[in-house]
């Protein structure tokens, strides 16, 4: 039986889309949703952590790549950097306006697809998963990195980045789930070891090595990014896979 390329697959079945931690890898993902979005290949749910959630939570909400692209190329340091005293360098509450401004929806009730984020509860010592509530209140939990944002505070609770001990997004993947996760590919030089790819069955991981690295001091790369991740899914979308036992689908372009 032939093998179907990753679009036709992605088409057979509703599939779950699952967005990956990764620093400010949002861009990246914002790219690779952007080529999905041109094919129609509209996920049927979406999971994410940190940049993830970012990514996934504000397309969740309605809005369109193209717009958030809009958003990410005027993005500017001055927009999120207010540095406060307290358990982390920003007090966050720059970024949360934004986020607030610019979801459609506060309330994961009214996204157009079921979206869930997640979270790393600093009492608890856990990964939690936000599936009610308030959106903005998730995406900036689940993007409260340790040490740069102060910790986001949910029923009492001091909840950080979702990467923390979720870096994948897995923790809220529905049980037989045919799954597409996007896995950023860490650039970090203090990690001796580039966290694996997970695999299982039934879920294709594309990673898209050596894109342009944005941070808060380089947020120029941030476009170059994400036209770079959209270029090279599309190509990726034609490439055929077995997803059966799981498919890391690396493009090796410049891998």
């Amino acid at each position: 039986m032939a093998l179907p390329t990753l679009s036709a697959w992605l088409r057979e079945q509703p599939f779950h889309l699952a967005l990956s931690a990764g620093f400010f890898g949002f861009f990246a993902h914002g790219g690779l949703l952007a080529a999905l979005e041109e094919q129609g290949l509209a996920p049927a749910s979406i999971s994410g952590s940190s940049a993830g959630a970012l990514i996934g939570g504000l397309w969740s909400s309605g809005i369109s790549t193209s717009r958030i692209r809009e958003e990410l190329a005027a993005l500017r340091r001055q927009d999120f950097w207010d540095p406060a005293p307290g358990p982390g360098l920003l007090r966050g509450a720059l970024f949360r306006a934004r986020v607030e401004r610019l979801l459609q929806t506060d309330s994961f009730d009214h996204t157009r697809v079921p979206f869930s984020a997640s979270v790393f509860d600093l009492r608890a010592l856990r990964t939690i998963v936000l599936r009610s509530g308030s959106l903005s209140t998730a995406i900036c939990a689940s993007c409260a990195l340790p040490g740069m944002f102060h910790p986001v505070w949910i029923d009492g609770h001091p909840c950080v980045d979702g990467g923390v001990a979720d870096r994948p997004a897995h923790a809220a993947i529905p049980a037989h789930a045919r799954v597409l996760y996007h896995h950023l590919a860490s650039q970090s030089p203090w990690r001796a070891r580039a966290p694996a790819v997970p695999v299982r069955p039934h879920m294709v991981a594309v990673v898209l090595p050596g894109l342009p690295r944005p941070g808060p001091f380089h947020l120029e790369r941030g476009t170059t990014a994400f036209d770079a991740a959209r270029a090279r899914t599309r190509t990726l979308l034609d490439v055929t896979v077995d997803p059966r036992d799981g498919t890391v689908l690396r493009d090796l372009l410049t891998a």
